[in-house]
This record gives structure tokens, C-alpha cells and sequence, in this order.
């Protein structure tokens, strides 16, 4: 597992059009000796299957973080991730052509589709960037069709959710017993009243929730959260998440 570089960071970003969170302004982190790229959330790591992949991404590597000058250890958070991935992408016989480049094209495009069709999955979380085609494997032909199946490795960027990391969320709906915020591709991010203990709920044609100290959380106002638990709904292929402010540090960004 490694770092990306300022590079891969900016060129994640401007693909998948949301925001890379930074570390909090208190903090610096340090990873095998080496200052994070302005404290973004990125690592890349690669696997031959999704299975050994989460396995790995579930024994989350110690990261030191230096808070006031002292050194703390935080596990490594994942909300983006880089990983390489083997796939079949079938080509209709009509498409088929001879010459080489054409035939890649043809596995391109077809790898392109069948990616932007996925997107999620309860291992890997959502599907964002598709980075690189690293393989191409023999093709094999369909006995009935008459099709080719190709295996292929592509590399791309997924986003997952993790239970224990701090994040930052947008709100976009008020109730009266907490409110929904979104972060990167997830929607359905719940933080309850009783999760937020110091604001209360101020009813009106703009309800907000605010605080002895006049914080408000309101729409359209960026928060910053622990997450508590997350839950992925296979018929949606979608995640939904459950949200704290109790802890230091967290709540409405200025």
C-alpha cells in the first residue's frame, strides 16, 4: 500500500467531481515516514480478486497522526481507494474485428459500459473512475452465441464508507429528529438529534438545529461527522450511513 502522488490526487479529483476531504487544520499525518499529500484520504492498493482485496482493506495499517506536536496512532482511513480488478467483458460477434487496435477499442468501450452500470457493490463500495486497461487476456468463444469473452485487469477508484472515520458531509433535508447530509456519491447519511446532543431543533419555513453558541446546522452547510455504522442495500446497489457529532473537533465546518 503507498500513497498516491500530488498528480494522482489531482487528476482523482477533477474525475469524480466531489470533494477530497483534508485533515483537520490541527493535524499533520505521516505515513511510513513520509507527510500526506495535503492530508487527503487516497491510498492505492491492488489485488488478483475482490475477496482477497477486502480481506486486506479490512485490516486497516497504523498511521501515525501528530496532534499538538505529539504523536498519536489512528488507523489508515479508506475513503478512496485505488485497486485493480479482473473482469470478462464480452464482445458481440458483429463487433469483432481482425485488426488489433480496433479490437481493443471494441473492449474499451464495451469495459466502459458494463463499469458505468456497476455501481456498487457491498466489498469495494462505489464504482467512481475507471483509471486504467493494465491487461487484456485470450479470448474465448461462446459456443451458442458465438461471442467473445474477454478477461481483462483494469485499474479504477472506488469510495466506501467506514465505520470510525471522520468525515464531512453536506446537509440537504431538515427533520424535526435529525437530518440527511451527503458526502461524495452517498445520499442517505443520517445524523439523529439524539447523535448531536448540545443543538436543538428551531421549526419554521427553514428549520435548522442550533446550539448555546449559536452554530447552526442548516441546508447546504458542510458538517463534520464520525461515522457510526453503514449499511448497503443490495436491491439499490446503494449505501446509507449513520452519523455522530460526539466527539472532538466535530460539527458545523465555518
Amino acid at each position: 500500500m503507498k500513497d498516491l502522488s500530488r498528480f494522482d490526487c489531482d487528476l482523482y479529483f477533477a474525475q469524480i467531481k466531489t470533494q477530497i476531504l483534508h485533515c483537520l487544520p490541527f493535524q499533520c499525518l505521516i505515513h511510513d515516514g513520509q507527510l500526506f499529500y495535503d492530508g487527503r484520504y487516497l491510498r492505492t492498493q491492488s489485488t488478483s480478486s475482490s475477496k482477497k482485496y477486502s480481506q486486506r482493506l479490512n485490516s486497516p495499517s497504523k498511521t501515525t497522526v501528530l496532534v499538538d506536536g505529539k504523536a498519536r496512532y489512528s488507523e489508515t482511513v479508506r475513503m478512496f481507494v485505488k485497486v485493480q480488478l479482473p473482469w470478462n467483458v464480452v464482445i458481440p460477434a458483429e463487433s469483432l474485428d481482425t485488426k488489433g487496435l480496433m479490437l481493443q477499442k471494441s473492449i474499451i468501450i464495451r469495459l466502459l459500459d458494463d463499469f458505468s452500470t456497476k455501481k456498487a457493490t457491498k466489498e469495494l463500495g462505489y464504482f467512481l473512475a475507471l483509471i486504467t486497461l493494465d491487461n487484456i487476456g485470450e479470448g474465448r468463444v461462446r459456443q451458442h452465441s458465438g461471442d467473445v469473452l474477454f478477461p481483462v485487469l483494469f485499474s479504477c477508484i472506488t469510495f466506501k464508507l467506514h465505520r470510525g472515520e471522520i468525515l464531512e458531509g453536506v446537509v440537504h433535508k431538515i427533520l424535526k429528529h435529525g437530518v440527511f447530509l451527503r458526502c461524495g456519491p452517498v445520499e442517505n447519511i443520517y445524523l439523529s438529534n439524539q447523535k448531536m446532543h448540545d443543538y436543538r431543533y428551531v421549526p419554521g419555513e427553514n428549520p435548522i438545529f442550533m446550539n448555546d453558541k449559536m452554530s447552526r446546522i442548516e441546508k447546504e452547510v458542510a458538517v463534520r461527522f464520525i461515522v457510526i455504522g453503514t449499511k448497503y442495500i443490495e436491491a439499490e446497489k446503494d449505501f446509507q450511513a449513520v452519523v455522530s457529532l460526539e466527539g472532538d473537533f466535530l460539527g458545523p465546518v465555518s
